[in-house]
């Protein structure tokens, strides 16, 4: 059975940083590429970073370039988000994925298994 457990969500003022963490068993994790996508109230769960299986290429969505970074440990099936500089806009629910590949794709619909997700807010 495929788990992804995220953790190290919470509040945090604006221009301050968090790093969530996914915890992944039950997959061979080092043959997925993983990413984090967000779902603010009532919006739709968007793409925020992915991370292709070896870790060698990542992508990040344009409202996050610069601030965000996303890494794994492929020893420890764990995935990583260090967020730096938050903003208001960034409060939402994160959640960890595992795509169908080792790629690291951008929609959300490339995605088979899903974390239930970690808070996060960000008070102005």
């Amino acid at each position: 059975q495929v788990q992804l457990v995220e953790s190290g969500g919470g509040l945090v003022q604006a221009g301050g940083s968090l790093r969530l963490s996914c915890a992944a068993s039950g997959l061979a994790f080092s043959s997925y590429g993983m990413g984090w996508f967000r779902q603010a109230p009532g919006k739709e769960r968007r793409f925020v970073a992915a991370i292709e299986r070896s870790g060698g290429m990542t992508y990040y969505a344009d409202s996050v370039k610069g601030r965000f970074t996303i890494s794994r440990n492929n020893a420890e099936k764990t995935v990583y988000l260090q967020m730096n500089s938050l903003k208001s806009e960034d409060t939402a629910v994160y959640y960890c994925a595992a795509s169908r590949s080792g790629t690291a794709p951008t929609t959300r619909w490339d995605y088979a298994y899903w974390g239930r997700g970690t808070p996060v807010t960000v008070s102005s």
